[in-house]
């Protein structure tokens, strides 16, 4: 887990800012200044939590307790990550709106992960 959640969240951030490069050069005269924002907060949001789970992947190498929790935090970055930032991209990129109905449950994918991370490093921070 510890070597997929880096390294996943390594590609992650690697893509975000070929994203980024690629939608700041070759998209920004080809899309609407509103379809730009768009995939901007799905590139901003992609990356905050690529090294998120590379977090919980270094949290996961030296805990000494149940893994459980960082395990879900890192599904749900993962999930959250191609639920919203993939439907960002998908409403800016081929104009379809009701794409941007799955971004709700990436949202709240992306919350759950940053939960269940807070309560792994309470369970970390009790047992030293």
């Amino acid at each position: 887990m510890t070597r997929r959640f880096i390294t996943i969240g390594g590609i992650l951030g690697l893509l975000s800012i070929a994203f980024g490069a690629f939608g700041a050069h070759a998209l920004e005269s080809k899309l609407t200044e509103a379809a730009m924002e768009t995939y901007h907060t799905g590139v901003e949001y992609q990356m905050y939590h690529a090294i998120a789970l590379v977090l919980a992947g270094i949290l996961a190498a030296h805990a000494n307790t149940d893994l459980r929790l960082i395990r879900l935090s890192g599904i749900f970055f993962i999930a959250g990550v191609l639920l919203f930032s993939g439907s960002l991209y998908a409403v800016s990129l081929l104009g379809i709106s009701r794409f941007g109905m799955v971004a709700p449950f990436g949202g709240f994918s992306m919350m759950l992960g940053w939960l269940f991370l807070v309560l792994a490093v309470r369970n970390f921070a009790k047992k030293q």
